[in-house]
């Protein structure tokens, strides 16, 4: 962050944040702007999921030395000894998502620690979309991008490793035909993403690719835009908006109105309203 004086000179102000999403699989979602401080040597219980958004961090993990740059991700493994600090002079500003242990399996720490930086653009913005959504507090998406990043991660330490074969899963059409009844039979209950996905036998990532090649949207989108029709109508009857969002399976009145303004254009009160 940078923060202006009376006379409008820039000062640089080192800024964190960090908060626990509710989100299975997610322990804490982490962002920081650094401009001096260096981390000692740590460990975390969990797998630390890093893309760098501005300057380079440089860090030794367990006794070898690697940078994390913003041309790709970088996954650190539970319980491996690692510091970290600035290679330039502006410090450097990242975002981590960290992930509980079961996520990844315990097979995959050794390749984690021998290859932590994984340069691939597509797993960049894949976590990129997956951090948005746990700001903006979408589980239903963050539960389908996690999906889609872990599976990412798993592929790039898997390569190469004799044995390791994938799941044959049912077909994509059925599959996407299932969960949308069951979506549609209970849009606000729904379990979530991964346990309509558990509930049919397949992964979500083939859940989530099946039902966007049979529909053209995302599942977290199509539950999105059922709870949206029943808010609508809960609307028209005049139920206040701030009703309205708990009822419908949003997380309070702001969540809804963004949603409502993003597919719809207006605001829950303009549309009750009429205006």
């Amino acid at each position: 962050m940078e923060a202006r004086d009376g006379v409008g000179r820039v000062d640089r102000v080192d800024r964190a944040m960090s908060w626990r999403p509710a989100v299975t699989g997610v322990a804490e979602v982490f962002h920081a702007h650094w401009r001096d401080h260096a981390y000692p040597g740590h460990t975390h219980d969990t797998w630390t999921l890093l893309v760098v958004d501005d300057g380079v961090i440089g860090y030794d993990l367990d006794r070898h030395d690697h940078t994390a740059v913003r041309s790709g991700v970088t996954l650190l493994p539970p319980h491996v000894v690692h510091d970290g600090r600035a290679l330039t002079s502006t410090g450097f500003r990242k975002r981590v998502v960290y992930l509980e242990q079961d996520v990844l399996g315990a097979d995959l720490v050794g390749p984690a620690v021998d290859a932590p930086l994984l340069p691939d653009a597509g797993l960049r913005e894949a976590v990129s979309r997956l951090d948005r959504a746990l700001v903006a507090r979408d589980d239903l998406e963050a539960e389908s991008r996690l999906a889609l990043v872990v599976e990412r991660l798993t592929a790039h330490l898997v390569r190469g490793r004799p044995g390791v074969v994938g799941t044959v899963q049912p077909a994509p059409g059925r599959v996407a035909c299932l969960a949308r009844e069951m979506f549609d039979a209970d849009p606000v209950g729904t379990p979530g993403v991964a346990a309509v996905a558990h509930d049919l036998g397949v992964t979500t990532p083939h859940l989530v690719r099946s039902f966007g090649r049979a529909f053209g949207i995302a599942p977290h989108q199509y539950v999105v835009g059922r709870r949206l029709d029943l808010a609508r109508r809960r609307l028209r009857d005049g139920v206040p908006s701030a009703v309205v969002a708990t009822e419908t399976g949003f997380h309070d009145q702001a969540h809804l109105t963004r949603h409502f303004r993003r597919f719809l254009g207006t605001t829950p009160g303009r549309f009750q309203s009429g205006r």
